[in-house]
């Protein structure tokens, strides 16, 4: 029997949610530790488990591996979610940065003071609008397809979406200027595995609110 992958972190999004989403699209069940102390914190470094001292933490075939982006290539490259050729997984790499660029952001206000907070959400915003969602739309006009890369479903596909759904949490509208990437998002969410994961119910996480925060300052004291 195969053994699940163990997700180790925060109750919360985070770092590890695009690597929640990855998982879930590809159709694989998965366990979470959630970290909840201080002290289970320091176990965990002082135990030597966190290669360089932080979270996101997965265990997998038999490997306990840290660092987000290198958990999400080998996760996509496992779970066929790569390009055929070395071309497509270098732009499909391109393309998830780009979203985790604006994801992070996002992530990272909530940490905010409450008077930088509103702020850095507006920049976001006009940031999606402006920079990353136009950039995207011009992908999807150029290439002509249903998806970002080639014809075939990938990790870009997943974080782009997440991305969306990310932005339109702080601006329902964000994609009225953008058809195609509306049409993108309807198409994606309607995949069987993306559209149980949006569920209620399911290991998505919700934005994080004050409560998270305050128990994520106090675990990592900052």
């Amino acid at each position: 029997m195969t053994t699940k992958p163990k997700l180790c972190y925060f109750r919360g999004r985070g770092r590890m949610e695009s690597i929640r989403w990855l998982l879930a699209a590809a159709g694989v069940e998965f366990e979470e530790e959630f970290i909840e102390t201080t002290e289970q914190y320091e176990k965990l470094q002082k135990d030597g488990r966190l290669l360089f001292g932080q979270v996101p933490m997965v265990e997998i075939d038999g490997m306990v591996l840290t660092q987000t982006r290198a958990i999400l290539s080998y996760l996509a490259a496992k779970y066929d979610l790569y390009g055929k050729d070395l071309k497509e997984t270098v732009r499909i790499n391109m393309y998830a940065d780009g979203t985790l660029d604006l994801m992070m952001m996002t992530a990272l206000a909530a940490f905010k003071p409450p008077e930088e907070k509103e702020e850095n959400l507006t920049l976001i915003v006009k940031k999606a609008k402006t920079r990353y969602f136009p950039a995207f739309e011009k992908i999807l006009n150029d290439h002509g397809e249903d998806f970002l890369v080639g014809n075939k479903f990938s990790w870009a596909d997943i974080q782009l979406l997440e991305a969306i759904l990310m932005v339109e949490e702080l601006d329902a509208s964000v994609l009225s200027d953008f058809p195609l990437l509306k049409a993108f998002k309807a198409r994606i969410s309607n995949i069987p595995t993306i559209k149980k994961f949006l569920q209620p119910g399911s290991p998505r996480k919700p934005p994080p609110d004050s409560h998270y925060v305050e128990v994520v300052r106090g675990i990592l004291q900052f």
